[in-house]
């Protein structure tokens, strides 16, 4: 039985696949929802998460924990010790806006979605930013909506950096992209649930050919990052229709900016001349 977030953390991802549905859907819910689980009830958290109250005392007893109080208590202990501010007022803010037009709500879920995302994921940023930077070569995948973030993200590290490529699958080519990948080389995949198919035959053909593995992903339990190196959580809540992907960008953006200070003077010089290219063949006008 351990008392420390991050152990439970990594028990939980470890043993999330052998977990009953039932099992699954609550696990996930307490690690996608740690404030949550710190302050509210043991039933109205098995409401929230869809399961009998039972259950999550079962799930407990399932991760070594004599019962559900001291499973909580974990969580209590990471909001008691927590470094970081918690997001309740951006929370607070979306739900009294309901009367609120909808460029004010939209607004303060952004602005949530950031605060959350990074309060998750800076620190495993600049991890994320070394192993990458190690790596003989990097391939970036992101499908459906989640392309235009692992676009943007490859072309500014194509500006520094010529070993980087995208796995995008075109006319039915994914099998051939994915022969690619080779041992040592590191993937960065971008996915939010429901998972797009090929997000995860991506990440299962990079930890099968020892790739590393950046998540870049809305959950700890989500299919891409079981076995993930580094995973990079963002939040992509918004009262509109579609979920929101303006803090997965700004992960990207982060992990760019990182990337560029790790090179320093040389990836300066190699941005420079892909700029002045650029210009010289005509990218831009005039």
């Amino acid at each position: 039985m351990t008392h420390d977030f991050d152990a439970l953390t990594t028990l939980i991802r470890e043993r999330f696949p052998y977990l009953s549905p039932q099992f699954q859907t609550g696990a996930a819910f307490l690690l996608d929802n740690p404030d949550e689980v710190a302050v509210l009830s043991m039933r109205k958290i098995a409401e929230r998460a869809n399961v009998q109250p039972a259950a999550l005392v079962r799930l407990a007893q399932q991760l070594g924990y004599p019962g559900w109080s001291e499973l909580r208590e974990v969580f209590v202990s990471r909001v008691r010790t927590r470094p970081e501010p918690l997001t309740s007022r951006a929370k607070t803010l979306i739900k009294g806006s309901s009367g609120d037009s909808l460029s004010h709500r939209l607004t303060a879920a952004q602005t949530h979605n950031l605060e959350l995302t990074f309060s998750q994921s800076a620190q495993a940023v600049g991890s994320a930013a070394k192993l990458l930077r190690k790596s003989p070569h990097v391939h970036v995948a992101g499908f459906r909506s989640c392309f235009p973030v692992a676009f943007g993200f490859m072309y500014g590290y194509r500006l520094f950096r010529s070993s980087v490529s995208l796995i995008s699958a075109e006319a039915g080519t994914l099998e051939m992209q994915l022969r690619a990948i080779e041992n040592k080389h590191a993937t960065v995949v971008v996915s939010f649930a429901p998972y797009s198919a090929e997000a995860v035959r991506v990440a299962q053909a990079a930890i099968d050919q020892g790739a590393k593995l950046i998540a870049v992903t809305d959950s700890v339990v989500s299919p891409i990052t079981l076995n993930a190196d580094e995973v990079l959580l963002f939040s992509h809540e918004t009262p509109s229709f579609f979920p929101s992907l303006l803090a997965a960008n700004a992960i990207a953006e982060l992990l760019l900016a990182q990337l560029l200070s790790l090179e320093g003077p040389d990836a300066i010089k190699r941005l420079g001349l892909a700029e002045s290219a650029l210009h010289r063949h005509g990218a831009y006008t005039s």
